[in-house]
């Protein structure tokens, strides 16, 4: 399917029936709300039948309304301003406890994340972390914190670890020039995702380098040609964003690579204790 059902709606617009238009004409216009209505309200809102909205999502091609709903809800996630998603937020939570809500969402989110990973996927990843000559690490704004969780925890192990600097866009390319065949880029972006690290990612293919993409679906920009990618849900939680699944796959990573290297890892920690000590890096007052 399309990357932006939003214009594929639009494009398949002269093909519907009457009330198909309806349905579509409701969608294009109020997508923020579309996206997060079931059959019964958004064929009220369109005035058309139940059926006739698991109609047209077969028309647009899914097997249900379900997928159809996934699908518009990743789409819109990519379109909304910081204004809207707090709109969104607001109608979904509604009256209900906010910290019920959120952090019930968080823990489906990573349940959900648990059951999509493909286990063959995950370890090639990690054999592709352990086995590069050096990883570099990107990702922006909220996404720049997953990265620097990544690269902090990956630089305890590993010297070969580079985390790119995305605070000035041309300079990112600079960073990125020593790239070289046996290299690895981790990329990292969930919606809305940035320029910057597609075209990153772009640039390191071009240059014949590893690229491993962590983001939320498969028609991520990012996950168009990637070597391996690995998803993690992430969702909306007013104008912030949920990054709780995707930071526990990192996790799982880190845990997985200390396994399969224990004598490194081992090793690398126990001299970072006698730096730490000897420099008082961390306070030692218990009390």
């Amino acid at each position: 399917m399309s990357a932006d059902l939003i214009r594929e709606i639009e494009s398949k617009k002269k093909d519907m029936s009457k009330g198909q238009r309806q349905i579509a004409d409701f969608i294009l216009n109020n997508y923020e709300q579309a996206a997060y209505m079931t059959t019964v309200n958004l064929g009220r809102s369109a005035r058309v039948s139940e059926s006739s909205v698991v109609r047209f999502a077969h028309f647009m091609g899914y097997s249900g309304y379900p997928k159809f709903h996934q699908a518009l809800q990743e789409t819109v996630r990519n379109r909304l301003t910081a204004f809207q998603r707090v709109a969104v937020s607001n109608l979904l939570i509604g009256d209900s406890e906010v910290l019920e809500k959120v952090l019930i969402s968080d823990q489906q989110k990573i349940k959900q994340t648990l059951d999509e990973t493909k286990r063959e996927s995950f370890n090639r990843v990690v054999n592709m972390l352990v086995e590069a000559k050096t990883v570099y690490v990107i990702g922006v704004r909220a996404s720049s914190m997953l990265a620097q969780f990544l690269t902090l925890n990956l630089r305890m192990i590993f010297n070969n670890v580079r985390a790119i600097d995305v605070s000035s866009g041309g300079d990112v390319f600079e960073q990125l020039l020593p790239m070289e065949k046996g290299d690895l880029l981790f990329a990292i972006s969930f919606p809305r995702y940035s320029s910057r690290v597609v075209k990153a990612v772009k640039y390191a293919q071009q240059a014949g380098v590893t690229v491993v993409s962590l983001t939320d679906n498969p028609m991520s920009p990012i996950a168009k040609g990637a070597d391996e990618v690995l998803y993690a849900q992430s969702d909306m939680a007013s104008f912030v964003d949920s990054l709780v699944a995707p930071l526990s796959l990192i996790n799982a990573i880190l845990v997985a690579i200390s396994k399969k290297c224990p004598e490194q890892v081992s090793e690398r920690l126990l001299r970072l204790e006698q730096i730490w000590d000897e420099y008082e890096v961390y306070d030692k007052d218990r009390h």
